[in-house]
């Protein structure tokens, strides 16, 4: 692994821009509906923050990709919602996700406007909630008011640990920023991380799923 996070970390370094294009579109398609599901966003964001305290990547340029790209997935999906109306959620491929979609009506009509700003730290309901707030009639200005406060709460939150953390193995554990080990501890645990709580999702959604199915009346 360490061998594979090394060339990373350079690629990183002569190509920052690569960096900050992949942190937008992150936070961009982590918004979108069912894409939102699959694509690891918020990983990927945690995982290159920790590139910040060697001077990889700049701070403010990595908060400045996450927040835009959340911001014009989240608008994207409102106004695709707000136009087509209660249309978009019975339509393909939400129809494919029936729960998620039930899941994320239910998660706005208990919050209300506040779901909007809750569901920025809840997948995968996040990438359901903002064309949910369209097709069920929440105003722009109103999502907007909402929407743009928690993304930039959600932004630091999920850039901040990683440079903190590392800046943290660094300062007080000796690590020297050269040999990039504070990094790879960093971005091998977010992942492994991400990993086992995947695995632990799914379990779970299979086990409950043959529970269900077991539970219903035979005809």
């Amino acid at each position: 692994m360490t061998s594979f996070l090394d060339p990373l970390i350079s690629f990183v370094s002569a190509h920052a821009w690569l960096a900050y294009l992949t942190l937008f579109l992150a936070a961009l398609l982590e918004a979108v509906p069912v894409v939102g599901s699959v694509i690891p966003g918020s990983t990927i964001i945690l995982a290159l923050s920790a590139l910040v305290p060697g001077g990889e990547l700049k701070l403010q340029w990595v908060l400045l990709a996450a927040a835009i790209g959340a911001v014009l997935g989240d608008g994207s999906a409102y106004w695709i919602g707000h136009r087509q109306q209660r249309e978009i959620l019975n339509t393909w491929p939400l129809t494919n996700y029936p729960s998620v979609v039930e899941q994320s009506e239910n998660f706005f009509r208990r919050f209300g406007a506040w779901a909007v700003f809750l569901a920025r730290f809840v997948p995968p309901i996040r990438a359901f909630v903002p064309v949910t707030a369209g097709a069920l009639g929440m105003p722009p200005a109103r999502f907007y008011a909402i929407n743009i406060p928690a993304i930039l709460v959600w932004a630091p939150a999920h850039v901040l640990p990683g440079v903190l953390a590392v800046s943290a193995l660094h300062e007080y554990a000796g690590l020297p920023h050269h040999d990039h080990l504070g990094k790879h501890i960093w971005i091998l645990s977010v992942v492994g991380g991400a990993i086992i709580l995947g695995l632990t999702i799914w379990f779970y959604r299979r086990r409950h799923g043959a529970v269900v199915a077991e539970a219903k009346p035979r005809a």
